[in-house]
């Protein structure tokens, strides 16, 4: 396609302009200054249908391999069919065997979860390692799953049939192997509170060292807070031999997937890499460049991208990448996981840090809130608007593989029930099937997550979402109810006559008879006030025929007029239950009607006429970008209404012009990333802009500089009670490891006085002992971070936080537009019926109250007035909250130290909550630590939420427990709420006591 060659011509591009402003480099020498005129990017990988596949969900081909070859025992193969945090049979060999039907759907990649060799049982986690993520032994496949030769074979077929084999890999950890002498899964230390040390004893900062060849020496006895030992049985577990180091490992403890430890933390204590150390960096590469060049893997999906260090994806990837392209795999695709669904931050993975793609996350949230919730369709327009964030000079948007569920989150038809409840199968798969067909008519690569093609539901994520397409054994399976058909888990589901596997291979057969439908430019074109008709267009730069897509989210008939690029022109109806042909007015929009819950396509009979002369084209002021400090703003105004493409340009002083970024979709845009240069560096931005007739006009020149880095302040919280030691910590961005980082107090509102400061990246923090300060409770205290260095100074925001108990305000309302449904004017801060109640065992605001299915939107006003409020976020003045409720009771909570303001349902909560310890005998139970026993199960209160358990008499004592969810260990709370976390500590001095936990905090506590 053309869009290849223009492809070429941008990386050659990029490649000269190397030496003079890449993203994050400095500049070169001058160029001649000419303006580039090129064609919005597309990279290899933009028109794949991918089929994402968990090997031991799908088939069962080879009964022989069930157990791994490691015998009966479950909890020492893995394998038990009957549950569904075990092996339950699938393998290669049914893969293999069911090719036709992965074909079927139209499927042209194939990915596979980690498949390499795991730890079969991990006992700590009650379960086995059937999903992947617990590898022992990098260079050969699970016994479970089968052998390299059965790979070979399976990937030599896909290759015969056209079709490509993606590997899921993982570079963050490793199986749990490491243990600690001072005990197995301890709590997380920070390298504040302990510095990594090198073998001779001094402490260092790593993040000093990353992205570099050199890395300190280190002792395990004494570099690290806890002491790594290894099982004398499992010194040289792992494959290849380096994996075995313990020094090559962080041993900072468990994660709580937040601030520094998201990096340096432990999955549940599975062991986390240091990937900060080139040793590291070198092998991961080593292992992964094995698989390409002795088995032809077309690519590889990421797991945990954003817990590993920028630095090292700045090295793995284009190492990786140039090594495909030698042997010869000229397409070779890498996209990250990186949990999250804010495109600013999503997106500096594939620009800063140099990576191809991302899992489109954001878009996985948009779809949702489209299809299933039947949000307002202006929510698409905005999210596709943001698409630019993606934008540089050698990848965009395009390239990102898109999807509606995965093993992690759930699926997509188990977020339909769950946010439609009452509807018909029919209106579910409807909406099921327009979620797809926004994924297929939309820019990106879709990823059908297996089973989903079978109406797959499940009540949640996790184990609940891994079910098995061949027959079930799995309880738990056996009561799903799979949408579009009356069949159960308790059969195979290889129906190629299911409803969604029919319309996804349908959709994946027009847009390969029409690829701009895949690879064309997205532009929006028409969104409703609210649920209705979301409609844009797709183009192919070079073919120039238009397509119009529009799908309505509504459950009516709903008519608009779409803008197009072409006026009094036959359109023809190629997807849906439409008209079959509609014609452009003079203004050039097409009306177009589209039933409900469904998507109709329409191409122009012709090509879009060619423009007579460029349009005139500015530049607006380069600006910060918001949400990313490392990056500017740069957009451009185009005058006219033709298809465009508009390539931006940066240099430095005495540098040369360099693209950044080319956009074919308006707003017309891109993000540049300057988080390499210093602050203050100027800079100078310009636009090109092609026409479809080839013509093009460039814009006069902008000046801009480097903004300073923004500091935030993440501890204390606001508002909190603090009392003895207090830990304050900030953050930098852009983040650079040569940043150090002061604290300043202010009590009372007095003086800023130094506390303390800190180099070590990137949570920077220091302890403030208050006690010292002998202050009186109440006392208002702030804090704030500042820094210096070239050409800036700046500091954080103010946090206010009380000695001892925070006041609590007199009255907290939930005001909103849902008063109305109270007997109250909508926004009302008084309306009595809308105040919450304060609870005084944890100090939370609650009020639970009956509202009518709708979307409402609402925030926390203090003291009956709008003086202070509390938006979205807790964010003082904050923007609306917004509720999609499908009718019933509804529970408002509001945390005074957070001022976070949410809503909770009991759909929300767990089946069961269990306080689980050592205290379970005492309860009546026939053994402590057990899940299951009816004693120890609390009971939730429908007016607050909260579960509870009363005990009339506990004897003295100290008790050690958990919240153990669901008559299970699966899933389970302790110290501090933490997912598998700590035993929780109770002295108890005999007598009463209530137990209390809470499913928002996940806090287990007594009194």
């Amino acid at each position: 396609m053309p869009f290849r060659a223009a492809a070429g011509i941008l990386a050659a591009a990029v490649a000269a302009a190397t030496a003079v402003l890449p993203a994050q480099a400095a500049p070169g020498p001058k160029d001649p200054g000419s303006a580039s005129a090129l064609h919005s990017l597309r990279a290899p990988v933009t028109d794949e249908n991918f089929y994402f596949v968990m090997a031991d969900r799908f088939s069962n081909g080879n009964t022989a391999n069930d157990d791994g070859g490691l015998g009966t025992d479950p909890m020492v193969s893995g394998f038990d069919p009957t549950k569904k945090g075990f092996y339950n049979g699938g393998d290669l060999t049914g893969l293999l065997d069911k090719i036709d039907y992965i074909q079927g759907l139209g499927t042209t990649s194939i990915w596979l979860t980690p498949s390499f060799k795991n730890k079969a049982v991990q006992p700590e986690d009650k379960s086995a390692g059937y999903h992947g993520y617990w590898v022992t032994d990098f260079t050969q496949i699970d016994p479970h799953l089968g052998t390299n030769d059965e790979l070979q074979a399976l990937i030599d077929e896909a290759h015969l049939r056209g079709m490509k084999v993606y590997f899921d890999i993982i570079t963050n950890h490793t199986a749990d192997v490491i243990g600690y002498q001072e005990g197995a899964r301890q709590p997380y230390v920070s390298k504040d509170t302990e510095p990594y040390k090198t073998a001779a004893g001094e402490a260092f900062d790593d993040r000093d060292f990353a992205g570099t060849d050199a890395f300190p020496a280190l002792d395990a006895a004494t570099s690290f807070p806890y002491t790594p030992v290894l099982d004398e049985a499992e010194q040289n577990l792992k494959v290849p031999s380096w994996l075995n180091d313990p020094t090559l490992y962080h041993n900072r403890g468990d994660t709580t997937f937040q601030g520094e430890d998201s990096y340096y933390g432990d999955f549940f204590g599975l062991d986390d890499l240091f990937t900060e150390n080139p040793k590291v960096v070198d092998g991961m590469e080593e292992i992964y460049k094995t698989w390409i060049g002795d088995f032809g893997v077309d690519g590889f999906r990421i797991d945990t991208m954003k817990h590993v260090n920028n630095e090292f994806w700045q090295e793995f990837g284009p190492e990786v990448l140039s090594y495909a392209k030698a042997q010869g795999k000229d397409e070779f695709f890498m996209f990250g996981e990186v949990f999250d669904t804010s495109k600013s931050f999503t997106s500096q993975f594939t620009t800063r840090n140099q990576m191809q793609a991302v899992l489109d996350f954001p878009f996985q949230d948009a779809a949702r809130s489209f299809a299933s919730k039947g949000q307002a369709t202006r929510s698409l327009e905005t999210f596709f608007a943001g698409d630019d964030w993606y934008t540089d000079a050698d990848s965009n948007v395009y390239q990102l593989p898109t999807f509606l569920g995965n093993h992690d989150m759930g699926r997509i038809g188990s977020f339909i029930a769950a946010d439609n409840p009452g509807a018909t199968d029919t209106e579910q798969v409807a909406r099921d099937q327009l979620a797809h067909e926004l994924m297929y008519f939309s820019r990106g690569n879709p990823v059908i997550y297996y089973g989903d093609e079978q109406g797959f539901t499940g009540p949640g994520g996790d184990q609940d979402a891994r079910q098995t397409l061949f027959a079930s054994q799995v309880p738990e399976y056996l009561d799903d109810d799979l949408l579009g058909t009356d069949a159960t888990h308790a059969t195979d589901n290889f129906n190629a006559g299911h409803p969604l596997y029919a319309k996804i291979s349908q959709l994946a057969a027009l847009t390969k008879e029409h690829p701009a439908l895949r690879d064309g430019a997205h532009q929006h074109r028409y969104a409703s006030d609210g649920p209705g008709i979301y409609a844009f267009s797709r183009t192919d730069s070079e073919d120039q025929r238009e397509y119009v897509v529009a799908l309505n989210n509504s459950e009516q008939p709903q008519t608009a007029d779409v803008p197009t690029y072409i006026d009094k022109r036959t359109y023809t109806r190629i997807y849906g239950a439409a008209a079959e042909e509609a014609k452009t007015s003079a203004d050039g929009k097409l009306t177009v009607t589209v039933p409900p819950l469904s998507a109709v396509v329409y191409q122009s009979s012709g090509r879009i006429p060619h423009s007579k002369a460029a349009p005139a084209v500015a530049l607006q002021e380069p600006a910060a970008a918001p949400a990313d400090n490392g990056r500017i703003k740069v957009t451009a105004d185009v005058g006219g209404a033709s298809f465009y493409e508009v390539t931006f340009e940066a240099k430095t002083a005495g540098g040369g012009w360099a693209p950044i970024g080319t956009d074919d979709t308006a707003p017309y845009q891109v993000f540049h990333d300057v988080a390499g240069l210093d602050a203050g560096t100027a800079l100078e931005y310009r636009a090109t802009v092609l026409d479809n007739g080839g013509h093009t006009a460039t814009s006069a020149s902008k000046a801009a500089s480097v903004p300073a880095p923004v500091l935030t302040i993440q501890k204390p919280v606001e508002g909190s009670s603090v009392e003895g030691s207090v830990e304050l910590s900030a953050t930098a961005d852009p983040e650079k490891s040569s940043h150090v980082v002061s604290f300043e107090r202010s009590v009372a509102g007095g003086e800023w006085t130094a506390v303390g400061s800190d180099d070590s990246s990137p949570v920077y923090s220091v302890v403030d002992d208050l006690a010292a300060l002998e202050l009186a409770d109440g006392t208002r205290v702030q804090y704030r971070a500042t820094m210096t260095g070239p050409g800036f100074s700046v500091a954080s925001e103010a946090r206010t936080v009380f000695v001892g108990e925070a006041p609590q305000p007199g009255s907290v309302t939930v005001a909103g537009d849902l008063n109305l449904q109270m007997a109250c004017a909508e926004w009302d801060p008084a309306c009595p019926q809308a105040m919450m109640t304060l609870d005084p065992a944890d100090r939370i605001w609650r009020l639970t109250v009956d509202l009518p299915a709708g979307q409402y939107k609402y925030k926390a006003a203090l003291n009956g007035t709008w003086d202070v409020n509390y938006g979205a976020g807790g964010v003082l003045n904050g923007p609306d909250i917004v509720l999609d409720h499908p009718g019933g009771a509804v529970t408002f909570r509001y945390d005074n130290s957070t001022h976070v303001v949410s809503a909770v349902y009991a759909s929300q909560q767990p089946g069961a909550v269990a306080i689980a310890g050592s205290l379970d005998s005492e309860l009546g139970c026939a053994a402590d630590w057990d899940p299951a026993c009816d004693q120890a199960q609390l009971t939730l209160d429908p007016a607050t939420m909260v579960w509870k358990l009363a005990v009339p008499d506990l004897p003295a004592g100290t008790y050690q427990f958990k919240a153990a969810l669901n008559r299970s260990w699966t899933l389970n709370y302790g110290a501090d709420g933490m997912a598998n976390g700590g035993d929780i500590s109770y002295t108890h001095d005999s007598g009463p006591v209530t137990f209390r936990y809470d499913h928002v905090t996940h806090l287990l506590t007594a009194g």
